[in-house]
């Protein structure tokens, strides 16, 4: 009987030291991996599905931490090459010199946050600029980069008008509706789902057009999330579990704009309210826009932006097909 108890008592003393042993390990199993996403600017509505997946526990669903950072001076591109940041948000347009050649960046587009081009040229109304040539004789503020400038070259030329003509001046503007009020300038750039819908809002009659109506190649790709190379072909699976989260964000943006719109102002409080509600409601019909799958990036239109830069000498070495971009990393 003696010798029963005795291995009776062993029995539960290796069971127990099994259990001790065990737990270190399911724990270690379950340590969330830490993510950092670089922005491009501020928190703005191109950025409320990251703010509502976080907000809504998505990335930790997926068994993920997710730092948000303010991009550093040389932009997030710069970042997320390093390595510093896994993620980060860019633009098809300024991602293309970094593509190829002797400046590359082992940086990929994995997904796209809005699927059409929302820029064009604001104006105030009836002065004739709600055309490209309408802007012969008139100021227009420019940052003066190459891509930026051959835009409004091609689309002032093909509607008959003499780029030539047009006074570029410096751009100094930060905030657009102050700018056109006070005649500093006649003209802007800008996305018309933070710019414009703050025009609306404010009362300020203005006359716009857009570059992917005059011209489908300007239907590129802006803004778009990028992945640093090394990460997504070591994590492949961990940057689909980002991704995974961040597509239900911006789902629920989507079908939720206005409760959207209240997480994003609680991240960011020094946002207007007003403007970002409009501004969410307008962004929920371009996040997905005609496309079932979020975040997908057409080959055809990043393509046929890109040789348009190759035909037009605005790439210092020739972008090959399908370069800078990839669907891998998508959730189905």
């Amino acid at each position: 009987m003696k010798n029963t108890k005795n291995f009776a008592a062993m029995i539960a003393a290796a069971a127990s030291m099994s259990l001790i042993v065990s737990v270190p390990a399911f724990a270690q199993a379950q340590e969330p991996e830490a993510i950092t996403f670089v922005l491009d600017w501020t928190p703005n509505t191109n950025h409320t599905g990251l703010y509502v997946a976080l907000e809504k526990g998505y990335f930790e669903d997926q068994g993920l931490t997710v730092e948000i950072v303010q991009p550093p001076e040389d932009g997030a591109d710069a970042l997320v090459a390093s390595g510093k940041a896994q993620f980060g948000v860019s633009f098809q347009d300024t991602m293309a010199p970094g593509v190829v050649g002797d400046n590359a960046l082992p940086t990929t587009a994995v997904a796209a946050l809005i699927q059409h081009n929302t820029s064009g040229i604001v104006s105030r109304k009836g002065e004739g600029m709600d055309r490209p040539r309408g802007l012969e004789g008139h100021k227009y503020a420019t940052w003066d980069t190459p891509i930026e400038l051959a835009m409004i070259k091609n689309v002032v030329e093909a509607d008959g008008g003499d780029y030539d003509k047009i006074e570029l001046i410096p751009s100094t503007v930060t905030d657009e509706v102050s700018a056109l009020q006070s005649n500093s300038v006649d003209a802007i750039w800008i996305f018309y789902g933070w710019a414009g819908v703050k025009m609306e809002l404010e009362d300020l009659e203005t006359d716009y057009f857009s570059f992917s109506d005059i011209n489908p190649v300007f239907d590129y790709y802006t803004p778009v999330i990028i992945g640093n190379n090394d990460f997504l072909q070591e994590n492949p699976e961990t940057a689909t579990k980002f991704l995974t989260a961040l597509r239900d964000g911006y789902e629920f943006s989507i079908a939720n704009p206005q409760e959207a719109a209240e997480i994003l102002c609680s991240a960011a409080p020094e946002l207007d309210p007003e403007l970002a509600a409009a501004s969410q409601d307008y962004l929920a019909n371009q996040y997905k826009a005609d496309v079932e799958r979020w975040g997908y990036i057409d080959p055809e239109r990043w393509n046929a932006f890109y040789q348009w830069l190759n035909e037009n000498d605005l790439a210092e070495t020739e972008l090959p097909m399908n370069a800078g971009f990839s669907n891998a990393y998508l959730p189905e």
